[in-house]
């Protein structure tokens, strides 16, 4: 530790430190080891950029002497640049480029990561030109679990009839502001507005103002897995009528509806009783759209990377959902680290970076250069 620019609490129980603590303290344990080769994997996500340079300056220094190789995966090019001699870059899981990090500029590696310019494709939109603000987001800022600030600042306003797409490379924020916008988080300030009026995302709140959401992850954070596709689609529901009387439950009005929606949004499962986690990742993802497209009034669709993981059919049938969704009027915030997918969908892009808006445009002016270099907080 006398030769590290950093200091580690040597007495403290390691379940005191904090998340960036244990960082340094495990590069300090593999130094101290005489580990000969390490693998970082996004060594710096629980690092303040200070904190960041200060382990990989380190790390840089012991390679420098030859004492040490490093394989360290990161998005943030500011690192690659700054601390590797050596670049190779994965685009969906597949080799898109390699070069020595002197012989590459910014741009080079920024294709290699997007791939080909690409330009929105057309969708079938009907146009609103009063522009009616649904969603407000006035400073808000919110942490991460390991109390770390996730974003900061962020400004935002989504119009009746719109599809707001935000674009990011995975853990630049955009989770933590989903998570505040459904009640899952509490911001630590700033404020957020539905209809003009002061949102806080209770169930009260979300059904006043007809707020829907497709999380990330539907199975963990949308669904109860061991309850029934019909149960899961009464989520919502369940204790309004037609659905409740008084405190009882009218289990053959549950089970109506979801029949209902079974047929209409082509959920795969054998019956309606069955557990909600038998059922494959694309039908799951169909249970809960049903549930969340599924009321006579909806103001607002929050959408986290909705078709992740998902087969080609239930890709266009979400799209197609979605836009649908849109067409009737319904403000959409739709969260994608894909960006074939933003492109095709949205009206307007905005690219968050470090917990920050860092680029925003239409999508018809949407500039693709500009993107890439935004979402790898350049």
């Amino acid at each position: 530790m006398e030769q590290a620019p950093f200091r580690v609490p040597l007495d403290a129980l390691v379940a005191q430190l904090a998340a960036g603590q244990k960082q340094k303290l495990e590069i300090l344990k593999q130094l101290y080891l005489k580990s000969k080769i390490l693998i970082l994997d996004e060594p710096t996500s629980v690092l303040t950029p200070d904190e960041a340079d200060e382990v990989l300056g380190l790390i840089r220094q012991e390679v420098t002497a030859g004492k040490l190789s490093v394989l360290i995966i990161t998005h943030k090019f500011r690192e690659v640049t700054a601390f590797a001699d050596e670049v190779t870059v994965l685009r969906k899981g597949k080799f898109a480029g390699h070069g020595s990090v002197a012989d590459l500029s910014v741009t080079d590696m920024a294709e290699m990561m997007m791939g080909e310019r690409r330009e929105a494709q057309p969708v079938s939109k009907v146009a609103y030109p009063d522009a009616v603000p649904v969603l407000q987001v006035k400073d808000l800022t919110a942490s991460k679990d390991n109390g770390l600030e996730a974003v900061s600042g962020i400004n935002l306003t989504v119009h009746r009839g719109e599809i707001v797409g935000i674009a990011g490379i995975s853990g630049n924020g955009q989770k933590e502001l989903v998570e505040v916008l459904s009640g899952q988080r509490s911001p630590t300030s700033g404020e957020v507005r539905v209809n003009g009026e002061v949102y806080t995302a209770s169930r009260g709140e979300m059904f006043k103002h007809k707020v829907f959401a497709l999380p990330e992850e539907p199975l963990k954070n949308a669904c109860v897995p061991h309850m029934s596709v019909a149960e899961n689609m009464a989520i919502r529901t369940f204790d309004r009528p037609p659905q409740a009387k008084g405190f009882m439950l009218i289990l053959s009005a549950i089970r109506q509806m979801a029949h209902g929606l079974i047929q209409q949004f082509s959920v795969k499962t054998p019956t309606p009783e069955t557990p909600i986690s038998n059922l494959s990742g694309g039908n799951v993802q169909r249970a809960v759209l049903a549930r969340e497209l599924s009321a006579e009034q909806i103001n607002l669709l929050i959408a986290a990377n909705p078709c992740f993981g998902l087969d080609f059919n239930a890709v266009e049938f979400i799209h197609g959902q979605i836009v649908e969704a849109r067409n009737r009027g319904v403000a959409v915030l739709l969260v994608s680290e894909d960006l074939d997918e933003l492109l095709k969908l949205s009206d307007r892009l905005i690219v968050i970076s470090g917990g920050k808006f860092a680029y925003e445009s239409s999508i018809e002016s949407a500039d693709f250069s500009t993107i890439s270099h935004s979402m790898a907080g350049h």
